[in-house]
């Protein structure tokens, strides 16, 4: 079966008696022991923002509770629609959607999104402009379920195809920022969706999201770390660590891989002497690392040294996650480790 059984079938899921899940791997938290978290960003914001845009309608196949959309489906039942296990008809019917004056949110697994239903994106979605906004659980490394729920290649498949703008949120703050801006944003979405109890990191930063643009987070002088998604998070806390051994590392966050913030990129690469790393949650091969890559290749920017801490080109194992990312090279120690040894060398 390519659901795993811990999914609960169609007919199921809004049924009164739900029994609890038994397993870690699937509803793991990247957060934290003692970390602050907020429950269900992405549903929470947008069934607030839905109360006044009746244009905004929830789609999901099969997986409204485990994507958060159960928070809209709560709060708007007569604008939820259960596709069933079907990614594929779930794509055409919101470009249908689409095509009649609604603006649908469709949610799922990013791997069912990428791998199975990607050319119904393309050539139903993406081609024709339509204001669809697909939102994806499980991106990268966010579960311990194996390859077959872990979308580690989703975004050099979707950086590839035309008029699809592509978000890589890093907490919940930056999550309930995003549906707004991205609801403003007349065309094709693909959001990778961090759920349940999301982490709050950004908010002691200032930051503020803005569709398109990167965000220097701290700056430093012997390295800079350019980062997405979850691995910002850790490049935050791989900063504070190398303080204390006397290494001074900045932050830029990209949030948006498409369209790449190539200016503020190159800018901050300009800046002298600095080992230049990308941090990232996803292979790296046709991810930002290669984005950031070919960028300052184009400008003709060299850095001292560029370095990559992403996923390797393999299947991945199953486990519990921090184990797997210890393993893989995305754990806090990992990224701490590595750039102190590049810097040492």
């Amino acid at each position: 079966m390519r659901r795993s059984k811990y999914i609960r079938p169609a007919h199921l899921e809004s049924g009164i008696d739900k029994p609890r899940l038994t397993t870690s791997a699937m509803i793991a938290s990247i957060a934290g022991p003692d970390q602050p978290t907020r429950p269900a960003p992405f549903g929470n914001a947008l069934a607030i923002l839905a109360r006044n845009d009746e244009r905004i309608v929830g789609m999901s196949a099969d997986l409204a509770k485990y994507t958060d959309l159960h928070v809209f489906r709560a709060a708007h039942p007569d604008r939820f629609y259960q596709m069933g296990m079907a990614e594929q008809l779930l794509m055409m019917s919101a470009a249908g959607m689409a095509r009649e004056g609604f603006q649908p949110w469709v949610t799922t697994y990013a791997v069912f999104a990428s791998r199975r239903a990607y050319d119904f994106i393309c050539l139903a979605i993406a081609e024709e402009m339509l204001d669809v906004k697909v939102v994806c659980a499980l991106p990268g490394l966010t579960t311990g379920y194996g390859p077959s729920h872990q979308a580690t290649e989703d975004l050099a498949m979707f950086r590839g195809m035309p008029n699809l703008t592509i978000v890589d949120p890093c907490d919940a703050s930056e999550i309930e920022q995003a549906v707004p801006a991205i609801a403003a944003h007349k065309g094709p979405v693909y959001m990778r969706l961090l759920r349940g109890n999301v982490p709050l990191v950004l908010e002691e930063y200032g930051y503020k999201f803005e569709l398109g643009k990167a965000k220097l987070l701290r700056d430093g002088n012997d390295t800079l770390i350019i980062s997405s998604g979850l691995m910002t998070m850790r490049a935050l806390e791989a900063a504070k660590q190398l303080r204390n051994d006397g290494v001074d590392a900045a932050v830029l966050h990209v949030p948006t891989i498409k369209p790449l913030d190539e200016a503020t990129i190159v800018a901050e690469c300009r800046k002298g002497g600095r080992l230049v790393v990308v941090a990232e949650n996803h292979t790296v091969i046709g991810g930002l690392g290669e984005a950031v890559a070919g960028t300052l290749m184009r400008a003709g920017v060299a850095p001292p040294a560029f370095r990559q801490i992403g996923l390797p080109d393999q299947f991945l194992e199953a486990g519990a996650l921090p184990t797997l990312h210890d393993q893989y090279g995305l754990s806090t120690l990992k990224v701490t480790e590595a750039v102190k040894t590049w810097l040492s060398t």
